[in-house]
């Protein structure tokens, strides 16, 4: 399995705006800045996030972006949706109708199992978990 770089970019500036979320809207700039994404690129993400409901944005001088709910509400199952889109590692695992092998194949439960797992995890991790993290590893660093 190999996540997309969109999904893995969106997840860092999803991050930044729960990093921030106590200081209200965060412009493209700061947030281009801090996780060294280029602002169209991140500007392209930010749409992808606003049309699946995660983000809303800001016009103006002081615009910007912000989360719709609060970091606990949103998980990473969310945001790797708005991405990833389709269910399932291979197309066998939600259609299996499109293979002849079906009722004999065993790796098919495998690829199904290792799919949940995936999601369960991302589910069940949110924007305030990654945000302790976060907090915790610049604390260490800070420290050393």
């Amino acid at each position: 399995m190999r996540l997309g770089t969109k999904t893995c970019y969106a997840a860092r500036a999803m991050l930044d705006l729960a990093l921030n979320y106590e200081k209200g809207v965060v412009s493209v700039r700061e947030i281009s800045a801090r996780q060294q994404i280029s602002r169209k690129y991140l500007e392209n993400l930010l749409a992808t996030l606003r049309a699946a409901g995660l983000v809303r944005s800001v016009r103006g001088a002081r615009g910007g972006h912000t989360l719709t709910r609060q970091p606990d509400q949103i998980n990473l199952r969310q945001i790797y949706s708005a991405f990833e889109g389709k269910e399932g590692f291979v197309e066998c695992t939600t259609s299996p109708e499109i293979c002849d092998r079906i009722d004999e194949c065993v790796t098919q439960d495998i690829w199904a199992q290792m799919y949940a797992t995936c999601m369960e995890l991302l589910e069940s991790t949110t924007l305030e978990d990654l945000a302790r993290r976060a907090r915790k590893k610049q604390g260490a660093s800070a420290t050393t």
